[in-house]
């Protein structure tokens, strides 16, 4: 590759904030640059699939901008939805780890721009650095732990609660660190994250609105309340 080539590859992840992202800020000099160098990024259009199920998985995928929806087809036709990956978001990890086929596929809710870190420098850095290790397993733990919520919203939540969940879920530091205050996401797009028809998300969003949790306007969705978000019950 050449420098040039490295240079103009530098630029364009350092613009999405990748240099500052916390498992890439903790990594020695040398690694930084292998990730940076070998890290492809690619433009996916809304509707596009990310990565597909049942294919090898080959890359650590992070979104940089834009918003991606995790799901899979069920043998009956049906789609259902696990949870959303907003700019800042990594994701993947699991497969690498397990190294077994992906399991869900990924698709762009709006133009989206992702990066894939490949397999082979995924292993180099688990192999070579302690603190990407610490990253990983705090990533999986919160992981976890937000799967574990989705379960308890699907089965014992209504609608607002249910769009309240998955909002917070959006907003957690850890998982999602580029994701601060406001989401830009349409109301479409936020239904098709919950599982909800458009009418009723935008009932549910008036709701948590109306309560001063967010804030709805055309350029997304403001969090007012996150500790209430997490908490909100209906």
């Amino acid at each position: 590759m050449s420098s040039r080539t490295t240079r103009e590859r530098v630029i364009s992840l350092e613009s999405f904030g990748l240099l500052g992202m916390e498992w890439a800020s903790q990594l020695a000099p040398e690694l930084r640059r292998r990730a940076i160098t070998e890290t492809i990024v690619r433009r996916i259009p809304s509707g596009e699939l990310v990565c597909r199920k049942g294919e090898p998985v080959t890359a650590w995928l992070g979104v940089l901008s834009g918003l991606v929806k995790l799901e899979a087809l069920l043998p009956n036709g049906k789609t259902v939805g696990f949870t959303g990956v907003p700019a800042g978001g990594w994701f993947g990890e699991g497969s690498l780890l397990k190294d077994e086929p992906r399991l869900y596929e990924a698709v762009a809710l709006r133009d989206s721009i992702v990066a894939y870190l490949p397999r082979s420098t995924f292993a180099l850095l688990l192999d070579s650095s302690l603190a990407f290790n610490r990253f990983l397993l705090r990533q999986l733990n919160e992981r976890l732990g937000q799967f574990i919520g989705m379960v308890e919203r699907d089965r014992a939540l209504g609608p607002e609660a249910r769009l309240a969940t998955e909002l917070a879920a959006l907003f957690n530091p850890r998982l999602y660190p580029g994701n601060r205050e406001t989401l830009p996401a349409s109301q479409e797009e936020l239904a098709s994250l919950v599982g909800l028809s458009r009418q009723r998300a935008n009932q549910a969003l008036k709701r948590l609105s109306a309560l001063g949790l967010i804030r709805v306007d055309r350029g997304g969705v403001t969090i007012l309340d996150l500790h209430g978000l997490k908490h909100f019950e209906g």
